[in-house]
């Protein structure tokens, strides 16, 4: 009798510990789910922006049709990225080609003073700002996801209870980091 209490006892524990590290997982997994979500209304804001950004420098510099050219294929490229590191690598494209937008503008003074340039200019600020917070969030998700799979005991039991993989995270490319850790050059 006292035999199968105990049996009892321990199979009730493994039950209960499977379940707390099964929805722990859960709990991750949607969080990430949710951040990855946040990532891509972000970048479809931004996406949105651009048409009437190019347009708005296009009345201005229309012989420069290599530049929006590029901004709208690195655009359709973040539009159909599917995937993270796929979405990553679009999305560090478009930047890049948004730079070369903006050096663009730099060289029509008439062109940063009208005010839907401005406007559309801090609207596309406050968005990257977004980006780079949701993008924080989400790398934050990821890294508590990926460390609750790899450590004891949940290593042992993940793949059993269906969560195999790692998720990725939404790293800059090298170009990126390297220019991200530069100072930015602001001019008036």
């Amino acid at each position: 009798m006292v035999t199968t209490l105990i049996i009892i006892g321990i199979v009730v524990v493994v039950i209960i510990v499977l379940a707390s590290m099964y929805n722990g997982l859960v709990r991750l997994n949607q969080r990430a789910e949710e951040a990855w979500s946040d990532i891509t209304v972000q970048l479809k804001r931004r996406v949105d922006l651009i048409p009437n950004l190019v347009n708005t420098v296009k009345g201005y510099a229309s012989h420069e049709k290599t530049v929006f050219e590029d901004v709208t294929k690195a655009r359709a490229q973040v539009v159909n990225a599917q995937g993270v590191a796929d979405t990553a690598h679009a999305e560090n494209m478009f930047e890049q080609t948004l730079k070369s937008l903006f050096a663009v503008a730099e060289n029509y003074p008439q062109l940063k003073a009208n005010e839907n340039f401005k406007a559309l200019q801090d609207e596309l600020t406050d968005t990257e700002d977004k980006i780079m917070s949701a993008r924080r969030f989400y790398n934050g998700v990821v890294r508590d996801f990926n460390t609750k799979r790899k450590t004891f005991p949940t290593n042992i039991f993940a793949t059993m209870l269906g969560f195999k993989a790692d998720k990725e995270y939404f790293e800059l490319d090298e170009a990126e980091q390297s220019a991200a850790q530069k100072p930015v050059d602001v001019k008036f």
